[in-house]
């Protein structure tokens, strides 16, 4: 079974370990203490808790097959005669997505926009975390 300490808790959810503690302590999310007294969160509990958490970034989610949807914000936008690269901070995470000018000016994208990611892929690696 995995568990994670509230700082490794954190560094997943993208918060503050002050914020995961103040989840525990109101009861949001289920800890345990450990042999030196510390809390700690099972791995199960904390995908629950991630899952119920997860919001819809928008409302398109039913139109499409797509279900990985990051909303973020654009940071970059370099484009030439024909193709653009378009940058997005969804989060902790950078996705660049290559596409042609036209739909980077149909859709005017600029820096400080806000744009949602949709990836649809067959092949997605998922690897596992190097133990800590």
């Amino acid at each position: 079974m995995t568990t994670f300490q509230i700082g490794e808790a954190a560094e997943l959810l993208g918060v503050s370990p002050d914020t995961v503690r103040r989840w525990v302590d109101a009861g949001r999310l289920a800890a345990n203490r450990d042999q030196q007294g510390h809390r700690t969160i099972d791995g199960v509990d904390l995908a629950a808790f991630v899952r119920a958490q997860a919001a819809d970034p928008d409302e398109r989610s039913e139109e499409s097959s797509a279900r990985n949807r990051l909303r973020g914000i654009v940071t970059a936008v370099v484009k030439d005669t024909v193709m653009a690269q378009v940058d997005i901070q969804a989060g902790p995470f950078r996705v660049v997505s290559l596409m042609s000018r036209e739909a980077v000016d149909e859709l005017d994208l600029q820096v400080g926009s806000v744009a949602v990611a949709v990836i649809k892929s067959t092949t997605v690696v998922v690897e596992r975390a190097p133990k800590r």
